[in-house]
């Protein structure tokens, strides 16, 4: 298989690792955490596909190594980016918003604080989450060291597990991404319904508020 017989995201990966094998892999992988509209869905497969027919190019091992370096170096950039924010400017930004109360970057900040070391790590493994739990780490900075751990353990479990599948599947890797798909809707419906439930009941407090003041 080569990147000319396949379009879209997969064309792309397949094209990057023939042209620079695992350290391709990893760019891709980095590059997925920036801009999670990237699948790693699709690209952890395709480097497990790519190293069960490379031929000694891209081992199985290397496959694993630099997609999980990648997901490190993509993951401590939206924690610089988290850190760069800092505390004062999430809030001043959460001030400007419609429905946001100061209080509720505090609710986040108190959450997080006792659940953090476990949202990192297990957020590496859940779809859209993976990439956007950088930023309130950063935010709170949590101890770079840890993150770094944390982040390292959580992505060697999910890129393993996607690029072992991928090896073992052969040419019918594409089974992983339409079964992930359905995964990764279902995260992001869970995610719009608490975020109408979240308006919701924030526009139903500020109606009990202008009548009591009424």
């Amino acid at each position: 298989m080569s990147s000319s017989t396949v379009d879209g995201v997969a064309g792309w990966a397949i094209s990057i690792m023939e042209a620079l094998g695992a350290p391709g892999a990893g760019i891709a992988i980095a590059l997925e955490n920036l801009f999670p509209p990237l699948p790693s869905e699709v690209i952890l497969p395709l480097a497990g596909f790519t190293a069960s027919q490379s031929e000694g190019k891209m081992s199985l091992f290397d496959a694993v190594l630099w997609t999980t370096l990648g997901s490190v170096v993509g993951a401590l950039v939206l924690y610089g980016v988290g850190a760069l924010l800092g505390r004062e400017r999430v809030i001043f930004i959460a001030s400007k918003l419609p429905l946001i109360n100061v209080s509720d970057i505090e609710k986040t900040e108190a959450w997080f604080a006792r659940h953090g070391k476990k949202t990192v790590f297990f957020g590496r493994m859940i779809p859209i989450f993976r990439s956007l739990i950088s930023i309130p780490a950063g935010v709170e900075r949590m101890p770079l060291s840890i993150f770094t751990i944390l982040t390292l353990a959580g992505s060697l479990i999910w890129n393993t597990a996607f690029i072992m599948a991928g090896y073992a599947l052969g040419e019918q890797y594409h089974l992983i991404e339409q079964y992930m798909g359905i995964v990764s809707k279902a995260v992001l419906g869970v995610v719009l319904l608490a975020v109408v439930i979240f308006i919701w009941v924030r526009l139903v407090d500020r109606r009990k508020g202008k009548h009591h003041a009424g």
